[in-house]
């Protein structure tokens, strides 16, 4: 049976699977350290994660903290749909309202927003417009599983699992167990109109 690893294209398709379950887990773990390293420990952090897998990798991380340093984390949900500047560039069909779930003012609090893939960096913009509607806090972080590049605005992530070259005629699909029933991160083809903003 073959595992999966940097290069690999699954049968029959055009997608080429990067991150195993293992991989997906070692990087976490990484990013966590991380997280405590940057921050001297776990005090007054909330681990906020963007709809859709950003939000698993967000309680994931949390879980992680806690084990390090034996501390609960608060996390939260945050949907960016209200606050994207794209609406009118590429429309996009309806969709249920995701919720936002923050669980506290975060005034003063150190906040490390988590996404699944980064790319041109308009939905951590769109982020932060919507996460300071819920206070003022001290700084804010962002990680990401994937940074593919690609940038648009001058935003880099705090911490990434991994970095991921692409040619835009690519896409990076993030299947988490939580929400796709397994983990795995790929690279397909995507046709133009597929294409990340």
């Amino acid at each position: 049976m073959t595992t999966a690893r940097e290069g690999f294209f699954m049968a029959g398709s055009q997608e080429r699977q990067i991150l195993d379950a293992g991989d997906i887990a070692r990087a976490m773990k990484r990013i966590a350290h991380e997280i405590i390293e940057r921050n001297r420990g776990a005090g007054a952090l909330v681990i906020i994660g963007l709809h859709t897998r950003g939000v698993p990798l967000a309680q994931r991380l949390a879980s992680l903290i806690y084990q390090f340093e034996g501390q609960p984390i608060p996390t939260g949900e945050l949907d960016i749909s209200l606050h994207r500047d794209d609406g009118n560039i590429r429309p996009q069909p309806p969709r249920p309202p995701r919720a936002t779930l923050i669980p506290l003012d975060l005034t003063d609090l150190r906040v490390v927003l988590v996404h699944d893939v980064i790319c041109t960096g308009r939905s951590a913009r769109a982020a932060l417009d919507a996460l300071l509607e819920h206070g003022r806090p001290a700084c804010i972080q962002l990680a990401s599983l994937i940074d593919r590049g690609h940038r648009e605005l001058p935003i880099r992530p705090d911490y990434v699992g991994k970095n991921i070259p692409t040619a835009r005629s690519e896409r990076v699909l993030v299947r988490l167990a939580e929400v796709d029933g397994s983990d795995l991160v790929s690279v397909v083809r995507a046709e133009p109109e597929e294409l990340p903003l």
